[in-house]
């Protein structure tokens, strides 16, 4: 078998997670500078054996696309043309930014560690793995 990633596509910053190669137990990866994420990305998938990547789908709580959401597209489109080999899926994102927040404090990390945003990001992109993961085995 091969890896999942998954994405948590930010403005700034990018949280990605990746399951084990049996694809048992997500956990975080990295979080990098959004402008660096698609070689970060390419030089990744050259290293390791991905499957899939899946992609938090910014939606508002109503449904509604986020602002984020035109930004993610466009990282999409360039994926396909590029790695057309490893597919990108969309995967709904509502409330992961809240969930890793209480993470964070359920694990009684300090408010300073709290306040660290690539971690928020990092474990952002683990929620939305296990909840794909989750859906999948439904």
């Amino acid at each position: 078998m091969a890896r999942i990633v998954s994405i948590d596509y930010g403005k700034k910053r990018t949280g990605l997670a990746v399951t084990d190669p049996l694809q048992i137990i997500p956990g975080g990866l990295a979080t990098v500078s959004t402008s660096t994420l698609f070689e970060f990305l390419s030089d990744y998938v050259q290293k390791e054996q991905v499957e899939r990547i899946v992609i938090g789908e910014p939606r508002q709580p109503n449904g509604q696309p986020s602002e984020n959401l035109a930004r993610v597209q466009q990282f999409v489109n360039r994926w396909r043309k590029a790695m057309p080999q490893i597919p990108i899926e969309y995967y709904d994102e509502r409330y992961t930014s809240v969930l890793a927040h209480q993470t964070m404090l359920a694990g009684g990390l300090k408010k300073k560690a709290r306040q660290d945003k690539a971690l928020v990001d990092e474990i952002s992109a683990t929620i939305i793995l296990q909840d794909y993961m989750r859906s999948r085995k439904l």
